[in-house]
């Protein structure tokens, strides 16, 4: 183990570091686990898909399967970088599937919604 005097913001710290073998000997080293990337959902075939325009998570659903949309109405909205995105209608339709759930983490494009 080494000992070091450093400066941050002219305060003085003192530091000690232990070499990367040292501490391999001492403990067994720990893996961090992994999650495993969600796959994405999978549609049912009915209808044209809606596709996430980007990475975020889903804070609002508001269609239901079988809902009338209007090109431009709002189906839901996908939160990514502290701001609330809505994600609209391509073109007028009838919601056939909802292929996400409020809280699920989504990527770009993803499909979230079927409509026909």
């Amino acid at each position: 183990m080494k000992i070091y005097k450093i400066k941050v913001n002219g305060k003085a710290y003192k530091v000690e570091l232990e070499a990367i073998d040292e501490v391999a000997s001492a403990a067994p080293a720990v893996e961090a686990k992994k999650e495993a990337p969600k796959a994405a959902p999978v549609a049912s075939g009915e209808g044209k898909p809606v596709p996430s325009p980007i990475q975020g998570q889903v804070t609002k659903i508001l269609v239901k399967p079988g809902d009338s949309v209007k090109k431009g109405g709002v189906l839901l909205m996908i939160e990514a970088m502290k701001l609330e995105n809505e994600v609209v209608a391509p073109s007028d339709g009838v919601v056939a599937e909802v292929l996400v759930t409020k809280g699920q983490n989504v990527s770009a494009k993803d499909p979230l919604v079927l409509l026909k």
